[in-house]
């Protein structure tokens, strides 16, 4: 008998979805995302080309799904350090090395995509609207190193804040990964854990409240300018 804290068998349903998008981003390395058509992720991972579209409907959301996977995984692989560290530095630290590590095997994918994610006006930036519930994932891991840093008093007015403007900072790092072509990418490594140190520094120093108003402000220019992150700012034309 199968113990109670066993894991239930994945769906054929499941199956099948993860089994067509594991066949797209292999597709998608091999060839390329423009030249990878839906009929050939379906000829590939042995279905009809109705049931991937069944599963999703279409290259933008198997891109969707991966960005899911990837936050998925990187919930998973924080668990650790952050049931265990309590120093701010250390928890951002461990946060940004565990992504470079889940994202390790994707970086091929992750420079040939580059130029399809990189425009404003795709579905797959991870600014988008489509993109929002990885972003979301994302950020809500940042404000759980806040919230478990003892050491670091947040000020409550900063604390919807602070998790954003460090996901924007581990874009930055995400960037810089995508073009790092150092052997097993330890420039990377090494900028996140400096960017974590400086970091903490920065919360550090919004304790003081002659500085909240510099962050806020910071964060509203992201929030203004920033494709998917506008909370209710004017279209250019002037209309709401």
């Amino acid at each position: 008998m199968p113990s109670k804290n066993d894991s239930p068998e994945p769906s054929k349903s499941e199956q099948t979805r993860a089994l067509i998008l594991e066949t797209a981003m292999r597709l998608f390395q091999e060839r390329g995302y423009d030249k990878t058509t839906m009929r050939a992720i379906a000829q590939e991972a042995g279905v009809s080309v109705g049931n991937a579209y069944y599963y999703f409907e279409g290259k933008e959301h198997l891109i969707q799904g991966f960005y899911d996977r990837i936050a998925a995984e990187h919930r998973a692989a924080v668990r650790e350090v952050l049931d265990r560290e309590t120093d701010l530095e250390a928890r951002l630290a461990g946060v940004l090395k565990a992504w470079l590590d889940v994202a390790t095997p994707y970086h091929e994918f992750a420079v040939q995509f580059f130029k399809t994610a990189a425009d404003p006006d795709s579905p797959l930036s991870p600014f988008s609207p489509e993109s929002e519930h990885a972003r979301v994932e994302a950020i809500s891991v940042h404000r759980e190193v806040l919230a478990g840093a003892t050491k670091t008093k947040v000020p409550e007015e900063l604390r919807d804040v602070l998790p954003e403007l460090m996901w924007l900072s581990q874009m930055g790092l995400v960037l810089y990964w995508i073009f790092d072509r150092t052997p097993d990418r330890e420039r990377s490594y090494k900028l996140a854990a400096r960017g974590a140190r400086l970091t903490a520094r920065g919360v550090a120093l919004a304790r003081f409240r002659v500085l909240r108003p510099l962050v806020r402000e910071v964060h509203e220019l992201f929030t203004d300018f920033l494709p998917g992150m506008t909370k209710g700012a004017p279209a250019e034309d002037g209309r709401p």
